[in-house]
């Protein structure tokens, strides 16, 4: 039989020490945890973004702080609010919601974000410290964090003999997520859109992660039977099954024929899409422990 992983159950699981976490930091330090989300414009998937991570920040018991800026902000008015954020030490995590609109630049402004209140994981620094195995200090990308979670939980902590292939070289998740994959002792190969012999080399994998967007590329003759597959893919593909007009979501794996191969298998929607806010509310605690000194618990 094979195990469907339940993304809601588990990131419902994370958002529960979180909040246990959070009680016991104020309790023993009188330190209530801080998240500032900064949103620019009014994209509607953005602001539908945000108010959920407000709205989760909230309930985690946290000190939440949204600031909405027009769509006509300029850019020394963004860096100046991060400057601000940055300076207050009522806030231990700062986000900004990308993309930003147009002409404002992103990176200058995610890299100016204090790295230990970068709960992104998108800071230089960050992806450094992950590059060079310090997780003790550093804070991960979310959505490879709450991946990694489902690994852990799979095939416990050390990975050691087992093969991982990550298609996807992006900063955001393949890469992260590889070295995540070979701190835990895992034989990890990255594959990207210019891999000779694509299938054969995902065949080899006891742990496949896909993260390429394109819908339902993995087929089952990519799986090794009995392996893990993690679905990161999110892809909006027609249904007219659904009526004239009408979509649904599929991941980058062809769930339905890679689910009698694999022993393990995360769906889309439902797999990985939950855990990425509950590790954005981990990494929130995670970086108070650490301002007040404390140690920060484990997911």
């Amino acid at each position: 039989m094979t195990t469907v992983i339940d993304g809601k159950n588990v990131a419902a699981s994370v958002i529960e020490t979180v909040k246990a976490a959070t009680a016991a930091l104020e309790k023993s330090s009188g330190v209530t945890t801080g998240l500032a989300v900064i949103i620019v414009g009014d994209d509607p998937a953005s602001h539908a973004y945000v108010g959920s991570k407000s709205r989760m920040a909230k309930e985690c018991g946290f000190k939440s702080v949204q600031h909405t800026l027009p769509a006509e902000t300029k850019q020394e008015e963004l860096a100046a609010l991060v400057a601000s954020l940055n300076a207050d030490p009522s806030i231990h995590g700062i986000l900004v919601q990308l993309p930003l609109p147009k002409p404002l630049d992103s990176e200058p402004i995610i890299q100016s974000i204090l790295p230990e209140k970068d709960v992104d994981g998108l800071s230089v620094v960050n992806a450094g410290k992950l590059a060079t195995g310090d997780l003790k200090t550093g804070l991960v990308s979310c959505t490879p964090a709450g991946a990694m979670v489902f690994v852990r939980r799979t095939h416990g902590e050390d990975l050691s003999g087992l093969s991982a292939v990550v298609i996807g070289r992006s900063n955001l998740f393949g890469k992260p997520m590889a070295q995540l994959l070979l701190n835990a002792n895992a034989t990890v190969t990255i594959a990207h859109s210019r891999t000779k012999n694509l299938a054969e080399v995902c065949r080899n994998a006891d742990i496949l992660v896909a993260a390429v967007g394109r819908p339902e590329m993995v087929k089952a003759d990519w799986v090794k039977p009995g392996a893990t597959v993690i679905d990161v893919g999110i892809n909006r593909i027609a249904a007219p099954e659904r009526g004239e007009g009408k979509t649904r979501l599929v991941g980058d794996v062809a769930f339905a024929e890679v689910s009698a191969v694999a022993s393990t298998i995360t769906p889309v929607p439902g797999g990985v899409g939950p855990m990425t806010i509950a590790m954005l509310m981990a990494n929130t605690v995670i970086a108070a422990h650490r301002t007040a000194g404390q140690v920060p618990p484990k997911f």
